[in-house]
């Protein structure tokens, strides 16, 4: 905290977060950060809180929320008369789920993956010519729009 009476300038917030400065202006732009004072120099001047925000919004991130998601729930905190369904807890439920599935079709990738390494596959194309391939493309394609016909 310089000269500039407890607010910080770019460069400070960005550094107190660990961002950059282009990601402090990114997010700005982005609308999730509050309009910035101005210096007489015409400097941008944040309050110290900012950087608690850029701290929230870089752990969201990690726990897989998107700006978008993170928009929304920086949104959301601002207006605590929203209802149960627009903050952190409901949208941590829905996050929760959806990495859940991630978790689950990645373990599916894994059993195939490790079954292809067990078959001892060492050709894509011999191995998908194979009736002992546990890739899924080795399975005939049915009749239908996409299959493909001699």
């Amino acid at each position: 905290m310089t000269r500039t009476g407890g607010w910080l300038r770019t460069g400070e917030v960005a550094e107190a977060a660990g961002v950059s400065a282009q990601t402090l202006r990114y997010y700005h732009r982005r609308g999730l950060l509050r309009e910035p004072r101005r210096s007489n120099g015409g400097h941008r001047l944040y309050p110290p809180e900012t950087v608690t925000v850029l701290r929230v919004i870089k752990a969201a991130q990690r726990l897989g929320f998107t700006l978008d998601e993170v928009a929304g729930l920086v949104e959301a905190g601002g207006h605590r008369h929203g209802g149960p369904d627009r903050g952190l807890r409901a949208r941590a439920v829905a996050k929760l789920a959806e990495v859940e599935q991630r978790i689950a079709d990645l373990q599916t990738i894994r059993e195939t993956l490790l079954q292809a390494v067990d078959a001892g596959c060492d050709d894509l194309v011999v191995c998908a010519g194979s009736p002992c391939c546990p890739l899924p493309f080795a399975e005939p394609a049915t009749a239908g729009p996409r299959a493909l016909r001699p």
